[in-house]
């Protein structure tokens, strides 16, 4: 469950590094040309030319790792707490003897690292919206401190620090996704069910008025069920699977004590590469975390 072989020396973590980026063979990342050739190294890592550009580059160059005074162990060691165990950057500070600022920097690069998910749908969907506690804070505020004014029931907006995040299940190929936006009506729900590969996509709701337009549409077959009259499942008509994965995507915020509105975008992309790592050994997660961000 835990790399620690990985962990173990600067030298390990570079081979690993090697493994998984130059998988396909080295390639030039200035021009692309995989007319390289090894030439010496520089300290642990290999260093090669490219005979096409005639640069020279090492295993971190191009990548979240280059030019960073942390080491590659210190690297996976924050990455592989971060995404397995969804550990606090306070506590990855205490573990690693780091500054905050520091882990936070490189928590935030690697989360933006990673790709948007592609979404696309072959049916039917579910589709719902939470919304989450997620606003400016200290000095990206008018105001001193960041308001914390954020408990208020119903439905949020992003200006007011309450931004939506949807949940898509693609029952068909059993695909889940979490997408924050900056709101919750019908310009947004149709962009997000837009790729798919049925020409009418069953699209499972719940009572929620911006839903409404989806059933004059002849590119949607909307069924529904309506919360507020007692009703949450009629057969499979349902959106279960959606409020499940949406407790779990606040539950993977909540450790971080309020993600800014800006930054939560790769959070939650984050979240998405953690339930691939589900299940995986510990090696094998570490691989395709670092793949993911390359």
């Amino acid at each position: 469950m835990f790399p620690v072989s990985r962990f173990v020396s600067e030298s390990a973590a570079a081979d690993l590094l090697r493994q998984v980026r130059w998988c396909d063979g080295v390639e030039c990342p200035r021009c692309r040309s995989d007319l390289t050739v090894r030439n010496g190294s520089y300290r642990v890592y290999q260093r090669y030319l490219c005979k096409n550009c005639g640069r020279t580059f090492n295993d971190k160059t191009g990548t979240i790792f280059a030019h960073s005074k942390l080491s590659l162990k210190e690297w996976y060691f924050t990455i592989y707490l971060f995404l397995r165990f969804n550990t606090s950057i306070r506590q990855i500070e205490a573990e690693l003897d780091l500054s905050y600022k520091t882990v936070r920097r490189r928590v935030e690069r690697f989360a933006r690292a990673l790709d948007a998910p592609s979404i696309t749908l072959s049916g039917p969907v579910e589709i719902d919206e939470v919304y989450v506690s997620a606003g400016l804070k200290g000095c990206e505020r008018d105001q001193a401190s960041r308001s914390r004014g954020l408990s208020t029931r119903g439905r949020g907006t992003y200006d007011g620090d309450k931004p939506p995040v949807f949940t898509l299940v693609d029952r068909g190929s059993n695909e889940r996704y979490v997408v924050p936006a900056k709101s919750a009506d019908e310009s947004t729900i149709r962009l997000l069910l837009a790729d798919r590969h049925q020409e009418s996509l069953t699209v499972y709701t719940d009572g929620f008025r911006a839903y409404d337009p989806l059933e004059e549409d002849d590119a949607f077959t909307r069924k529904y069920v309506v919360h507020s009259n007692g009703e949450y499942a009629d057969d499979d008509i349902h959106i279960n699977t959606c409020e499940s994965h949406a407790s779990l995507a606040r539950r993977w915020i909540s450790p971080h004590r309020g993600v800014s509105k800006t930054k939560l975008t790769p959070y939650l992309r984050a979240f998405q590469l953690r339930r691939e790592l589900f299940r995986k050994p510990g090696d094998e997660a570490l691989k395709h975390a670092l793949n993911a961000a390359l």
